[in-house]
């Protein structure tokens, strides 16, 4: 008998093994979805990870219920890769399975795409019954005009042969031909309608065009690159902004293709994916896929397979998640904007960093990683500078192009001596006015989305919160509405206080629709728009607001942190970042690299080219170090400060981070157990362990939250650890009073 291993998509621990029958033992492989029954009632699709004959001990296998494919959707080094992914990361392999197959493969949800086709019928193959019919339908000239179009559009007449035609195609726009004449043709047998499977995805019709020649410096970096692969499997890429790396990139991928293999693309969010595609599908054509989540189930389920079956794929361009497909010779990993917080996944588990399992993903695959960015993660530039990565710098703009000019603006002074209007400077304003006077464009970064963080009463400073969550609701004007960012909760906007029933609510703070409201009543005739969550929902919604801008149909784009990476618009001459203060006060270890990376980042759209671009920043704090890293452009005394606080600290990469969350409804609950989970690890680890505290944002959902941080040396056995700690942990969930406890696991958090 034979017996196969099978992970379920469930947050459960290891694999369950199943009976397989008789009449599939031949055809059974590592890899295939089955359909299998689980508990009393429940059915799912689970992958089999292993087939043998090794009959369980303890209890009676069930049989596999079916198998919905010829062939595996997994392939081995895949599942190697989700090993790695479930050990390093804390992860259930069901919970690995869940991020990584698309839903449409989970209980055969998939249905193929089908439209309806026209052919000839066989009989009519012969030309002179043919001619026979065509001198009947005189009578029915409707239907005989029909047929000669279907002749003209099959081309029958030049191959002799029976081509299907699209009903839509044949019946024209707006059914320009009747269908009672289609159907009138179907009845005497001349016409033949069928279902055949077509795909959801879109062939490019971009017109081909060969890569841009690299100039001297980016061929310099090429060679290098290519160069330091030869002992290297990671090297890191430091280009300054608009230096031309994505040209680099295009020239690698080429050189990979002509070998044979596979090139994996990631991008950090879906708004860069939109601008990308375009460069990318106008070199490589249709055999470039790109994969993310504004695409349907179905579409990912197509894109998978097309990766699977040596089909035309051979460039995948996609965020995250990409890491997941089921490459068949992978060559090259570019890891775009490598210093990106969008390349971790936060919830649900596995809590990865697309970065990090990228790399091993490519040594899975025997396949080389290149990190590119303009502002390196503290972690990867150390790990060049240590000679753990190769590193190679481009320190000049393509086409000799200037960095920008960058003015910083003290809001203390300008509010002392009035030199502002609404949430603006008055250097901002004129720069913003001369800017659209030459015809150009401008982008307004602010770091918070809606009208309000928040809305206070200036009677009794009464402040509406969300009632799941310990935080305040922010207000989105358009609607009308006070939401919570956390768990989607949505009140309208009171007319009075509801505390003390004052009509005097005011808004707190600035968002992006406060920003657009603003700049709309100062330039009544510029044309605005607003790149945020809010108007990017949409499957569209990116690759409308970029087309937008690189029409030339928006004179100022306000946007989060979205507008900051490594978008490209030729006419963009000014950059304004409203509030720089947010970005530094956030309480994080990383807040500083991450304040230097948005703000060096989004500074760099400004002046892209033939042209110094201008940013101009607004802070209180013109003085801090961040600020005047920025405004010399100088990564290395960003680095070479946060370098030495890390080692000061206790910070990664000196330390690797594991962050322990525990969550329950009852406040007392969480609070024991935190304490007594914190006092149990201190007694294995000793100082490694910190806490457990309370988040900034200490309940949401209506679960209380509590975290404790467990640090410890990168030279220490991250395995031994890992296992002691998880043994605590099951031991405290076994304890009754602790069982409803959840308690989840970081694995380099932040």
């Amino acid at each position: 008998m034979l017996y196969a291993d099978i992970i379920l998509p469930l947050p459960i621990p290891g694999t369950f093994t199943y009976a397989v029958p008789s009449e599939w033992k031949e055809t059974v492989k590592t890899g295939m979805r089955a359909i299998v029954p689980f508990g009393s009632k429940r059915i799912y699709t689970g992958i089999i990870v292993s087939i043998h004959k090794n009959e369980p001990k303890h209890y009676e296998p069930k049989k596999i219920l079916s198998l919905p494919d010829e062939e595996p959707i997994l392939r081995a080094p895949q599942y190697r890769f989700w090993e790695w992914i479930s050990e390093y990361y804390i992860a259930h392999p069901g919970e690995v399975y869940q991020a990584a197959v698309p839903s449409g493969f989970k209980l055969d949800q998939y249905k193929p795409k089908t439209e309806a086709y026209i052919r000839l019928s066989a009989s009519l193959a012969d030309e002179n019954k043919l001619l026979q019919w065509m001198d009947k339908l005189l009578r029915a000239p409707k239907q005989l005009e029909l047929l000669i179009r279907y002749l003209e559009i099959s081309e029958f007449t030049k191959t002799k042969s029976i081509h299907p035609v699209p009903k839509k195609q044949l019946l024209g726009v707006k059914n320009r031909f009747s269908p009672s004449a289609l159907n009138g043709l179907v009845d005497k047998g001349i016409f033949e309608i069928f279902q055949q499977e077509v795909g959801r995805l879109k062939e490019s019709d971009l017109e081909r065009e060969n890569a841009y020649p690299l100039n001297a410096s980016q061929q310099k970096a090429m060679q290098e690159i290519e160069k330091q692969f030869n002992d290297k499997q990671v090297v890191l890429l430091h280009g300054v902004t608009s230096s031309g790396k994505t040209e680099i990139y295009i020239h690698l991928i080429e050189k990979v293709l002509a070998e044979g293999k596979q090139v994996l693309y990631l991008a950090p969010e879906i708004a860069l994916t939109a601008q990308l595609t375009t460069r990318l599908r106008r070199v490589f054509g249709n055999k470039l896929g790109v994969y993310h989540s504004k695409f349907s189930d179905a579409e990912r389920v197509e894109i998978w397979n097309n990766v699977l079956h040596d089909e035309s794929y051979e460039v995948i361009l996609g965020v995250r998640s990409s890491v997941f497909l089921p490459f068949r010779k992978l060559g090259l990993i570019i890891v775009d904007e490598e210093h990106e917080p969008s390349f971790k996944q936060y919830d649900p588990a596995p809590r990865y960093h697309a970065r990090n399992a990228a790399i091993v993903l490519a040594s899975l695959h025997g396949a080389k990683t290149l990190l590119g960015t303009a502002t390196p993660s503290i972690e990867s530039y150390h790990n060049a500078k240590i000679g753990k990565y190769g590193l190679v710098e481009l320190h000049e703009r393509y086409e000799e192009m200037q960095l920008p000019e960058i003015l910083v603006v003290d809001m203390k002074e300008a509010y002392r001596k009035k030199q502002y209007e609404g949430h603006f400077s008055d250097v901002l304003i004129e720069k913003i006015n001369l800017a659209l006077q030459q015809q150009e464009q401008v982008i307004l970064f602010q770091n918070r989305r809606g009208y309000a963080p928040f809305v206070e009463c200036k009677a009794c400073a009464y402040v509406p919160k969300c009632k799941n969550c310990d935080v305040s609701l922010t207000l989105h004007a358009a609607a009308n509405t006070l939401n919570c960012h956390y768990c989607g909760y949505v009140e309208r906007l009171p007319q009075d206080c509801p505390s003390c029933k004052a009509p005097d609510l005011r808004t707190r703070g600035f968002g992006t629709e406060k920003i657009e409201e603003e700049i709309k009543q100062f330039f009544p005739d510029a044309r605005v728009m607003r790149m945020d969550l809010d108007t990017t929902r949409s499957k569209k919604g990116y690759a409308r607001i970029i087309s937008a801008m690189e029409r030339r149909q928006v004179d100022i784009l306000i946007g989060t942190q979205m507008v900051t990476k490594g978008l490209d618009f030729e006419k963009v001459s000014l950059v304004g970042i409203l509030n720089a203060d947010n970005l530094l006060s956030f309480p994080d270890f990383r807040s500083y690299e991450r304040a230097f990376q948005l703000m060096a980042q989004v500074s760099g759209r400004a002046g892209r080219k033939h042209k110094k671009g201008l940013v101009v920043i607004q802070t209180y704090s013109p003085d801090n170090s961040v600020i005047q890293q920025v405004v010399h452009h100088d990564y290395q005394a960003m680095f070479d400060l946060q370098i030495q606080e890390r080692a000061s600290f206790q910070y990664p990469p000196f330390y690797r981070m594991i962050q322990i969350t525990l969550k329950h409804r009852d406040f007392k609950v969480i609070d024991q157990a935190a304490n007594e989970l914190a006092a149990t690890l201190r007694t294995a680890f000793g100082s490694r362990v910190l806490g457990p505290a309370a988040p900034l944002i200490a309940r949401v959902q209506n679960q209380y939250i509590r975290q404790i941080l467990f640090k410890f040396e990168t030279a220490a056995s991250v395995k031994a650890a890992r296992t002691t700690m998880l043994d605590i942990l099951s031991k405290l969930n076994a304890q009754p009073e602790f069982k409803s406890v959840r308690i989840s696991c970081d694995v380099d958090p932040y």
